[in-house]
């Protein structure tokens, strides 16, 4: 991976986990450099992104300060999604609604224009992009 690759991967990440930029706006600078997905999993603080020649990047971000729900709850993921991509919730504020709704983490497939989100026991909600 290159270094101006790498910059664009960690400057969208810095960006989106303040609060700074919409989902939209990740999937493009990540599309813009190639980034086919990507998984964030809560429970160890990483993100890990795909390149199609096989090379990765892992990112560290901070752990949730509270514990993950243990019951995944697919209609309070379905409302933090809603949110987001109505423009009402950023990314801080959906990481904690999300994790309050037992989401363990989630892979966001670019190339196939969907995320699977994730539950300790295997649940999953798919859910496809917008337009």
């Amino acid at each position: 991976m290159n270094e101006s690759t790498r910059a664009v991967i960690q400057a969208t990440f810095a960006a989106s986990s303040k609060g700074q930029i919409h989902f939209g706006e990740v999937i493009a600078q990540l599309s813009s450099v190639q980034v086919e997905s990507y998984h964030v999993d809560y429970r160890s603080g990483r993100a890990t992104c795909y390149l199609p020649d096989g090379a990765t990047l892992d990112l560290a971000f901070e752990r949730p300060l509270e514990a993950i729900a243990d019951a995944f709850d697919g209609d309070a993921v379905r409302a933090a999604i809603l949110g987001a991509q109505q423009g009402r919730v950023m990314y801080p504020e959906f990481k904690r609604l999300s994790q309050r709704a037992g989401c363990i983490g989630y892979t966001v497939w670019i190339a196939g224009r969907h995320v699977t989100y994730l539950g300790r026991r295997g649940e999953t909600h798919v859910e496809r992009f917008p337009g």
